[in-house]
């Protein structure tokens, strides 16, 4: 599965970047709640895109190998996203929920956005 590996070192670079752009933000913004929440967010959801990318080459391999195959670990990225609220909840006044909430969502918008991206490219 040497794709997937691929696409998540191209979405990976664009969350960096995405984040380095909320630090710039964070830093020179009076919205300071606002981009830690997505700082905050962001973060964890590139661990829940690390946690899906290093499930599903698991899986690929049980299922190559024959072994009896498990779960993709939906639990555990729905964990690590509460783990993130309740982070936002202990500090209201330096997070920002709603931006928490939008950076958890980031990886799927990017991975979205790069498999649009991708679709160009290969119909070029």
């Amino acid at each position: 599965m040497p794709e997937i590996r691929a696409m998540y070192l191209r979405q990976r670079k664009l969350i960096f970047t995405l984040l380095s752009i909320y630090v710039l933000g964070w830093g020179f913004t009076s919205y300071q709640s606002i981009f830690l929440g997505l700082i905050l967010g962001t973060s964890f959801s590139l661990l829940m895109l690390w946690q899906l990318v290093r499930k599903s080459q698991k899986f690929d391999t049980d299922v190559s190998n024959g072994k009896k195959v498990k779960s993709l670990g939906s639990l555990s990225r729905m964990a690590t996203a509460a783990i993130a609220v309740i982070i936002a909840l202990k500090y209201p006044d330096k997070i920002h929920i709603a931006s928490l909430v939008l950076g958890l969502m980031t990886s799927y918008i990017v991975i979205m956005i790069d498999f649009f991206v991708q679709t160009f490219r290969k119909s070029k």
